[in-house]
Order: structure tokens, then C-alpha cells, then sequence
């Protein structure tokens, strides 16, 4: 299964029990609402998928695994009403990834800023490399980690959170990332594949009702989540029309 446009590509295959779903922008990885739009329904898809049992979430190239929203699509919105969609897809999909029957583990192998932190702490396992530096930029640019903050403080807790947004100008090291939780393991690049193939066909290989049942008590706590994100994409939505933002992004693809 595989799609590819202008707004970026996306292809699953499924090996024992293991579906790898890989996404790619030309932009860093970056995600157009399109493309959120269609990771969120391959993950609704998969999580009914009964020949699947664990997910494998990835990105294309070696050296960025998500550099979060379009800023061409953030410079296109007009009013408060597509700012508030626009957001939305990541609210829309870290819902779905939090109610995926399936344990979701991340493939990190390069740098990840904003959205791409939020959608690596929706994943319930994540394995990186030395070169997976993180980092929360969004108040350099007028906006807030809003939508994604439930996500990164569920994994990493709300002080750690807060240092990487207050810190939003520096790159945390996956040493760091790794100490706060926020990946569960790091391998050196050339290993990285094998980790990630051991890891998934372990997990693949135990009782998929068991998988699910598990899944579940994991994400516990969350139900608002279905309302809280939307509404935080709101907020969001009204600040990245306000004259700072405007400038910043404009900078920023200088």
C-alpha cells in the first residue's frame, strides 16, 4: 500500500505480522494536512487489521525523522477557522495513534522539532541513533507545543516539557531524550534496522488480544484527550495569524 503526491509519501508493508508505515516530505519530513490526514486513516486502517499486531513508524532519508508542520501551508492560512483545521490533523492524529489497537514503535533516525516530538511520544516504544536531537521551537515562532504538549508530558513529564519549550533555541541530544523517556532505546545508525526488526517481531510474536488488552490500560487517562487537542489546536490556530508568527516563519524559510 502506497500513496505519493506533492504533499509528501506514505507506504505500509506488512511482513510477519508487522506493518512498517513510512512517511516522506521533501521538506525536511514535514507534514502538509494532507499527508497528516493520510497517516491518521492508514493507522485507523491498521488498527482493525487482523493480521497485524505491531506498528513500525518511520521516515524517509538518513538524517531527519520529522521537522513537524508545513511551514507552506502555516503562511497559507488565513483565518482562525483553517488555522484551527490545520492543527487538527496532528490533534486528529495522535488521537488515533493513542486508540490504535496496536503498539506502535517509533524508528528515529535522525533530528525531530515540534510535531515530530509529539508524534514520537504517541508512540509506545521509540528507538533512535546518536544523531536523534529534539526539539520544541514552536514559541521562537509566536506559536506553543499546544496540541502536542499532552503527548510529550505523558512521556516525559510536565518539567521536562517545559525546559524544552522555555529551551526552544537549543537541540537536545538523544542522550537527553533518552534519559527523559522520551526514547526507550539508542543504537548506532548501522544498527538501528536490526534493533527495530528484533524489537517488533518480540513483541509481534506474543498474544495479539493480550497486545491490545495492554494497550489500552496503557493509555488510561486520556479520554479527553478526544476534545482537549482539538481545542488546543484552536488556540494555536488563532496565534499563527498574529503578525509575529507571520515574520517568524518567513525568517525561518530564509
Amino acid at each position: 500500500m502506497s500513496s505519493k503526491n506533492k504533499t509528501g509519501s506514505l507506504q505500509t508493508t506488512i511482513h510477519n505480522a508487522v506493518a512498517t508505515v513510512q512517511f516522506g516530505h521533501p521538506a525536511g519530513n514535514s507534514f502538509p494536512r494532507d499527508l497528516l490526514n493520510r497517516l491518521t486513516s492508514e493507522i485507523n486502517s491498521l488498527s482493525t487489521h487482523s493480521d497485524v499486531s505491531v506498528i513500525v513508524l518511520q521516515s524517509e532519508g538518513d538524517k531527519v525523522f520529522c521537522s513537524g508542520a508545513s511551514f507552506d501551508e502555516l503562511l497559507e492560512v488565513e483565518n482562525e477557522e483553517q488555522g484551527t483545521e490545520f492543527f487538527s490533523g496532528f490533534a486528529h492524529l495522535i488521537n488515533a495513534m493513542r486508540n490504535c489497537s496496536k503498539f506502535i514503535i517509533a524508528r528515529v533516525q535522525g533530528k525531530a522539532v515540534g510535531g515530530g516530538v509529539g508524534i514520537i511520544a504517541a508512540c509506545d516504544y521509540a528507538l533512535a541513533t546518536p544523531e536523534s536531537a529534539v526539539k520544541l521551537s514552536e514559541l521562537a515562532i509566536g506559536i506553543g507545543p499546544f496540541v502536542i504538549e499532552p503527548a510529550v508530558s505523558r512521556k516525559i513529564g510536565k518539567s521536562a516539557m517545559t525546559l524544552m519549550t522555555l529551551e526552544g533555541h537549543e537541540w537536545k541530544s538523544a542522550e537527553w531524550a533518552l534519559q527523559n523517556k522520551l526514547f526507550s532505546a539508542v543504537h548506532n545508525a548501522n544498527e538501528l534496522d536490526n534493533a527495530v526488526e528484533t524489537f517488533a517481531q518480540k513483541l509481534s510474536s506474543y498474544n495479539p488480544e493480550a497486545l491490545t488488552e495492554m494497550k489500552k490500560i496503557i493509555w488510561e487517562g486520556t479520554e479527553l484527550w478526544e476534545s482537549l487537542l482539538v481545542e488546543r489546536a484552536a488556540i494555536t490556530g488563532k496565534l499563527v495569524l498574529s503578525d509575529f508568527t507571520r515574520k517568524a516563519l518567513l525568517e525561518f524559510k530564509k
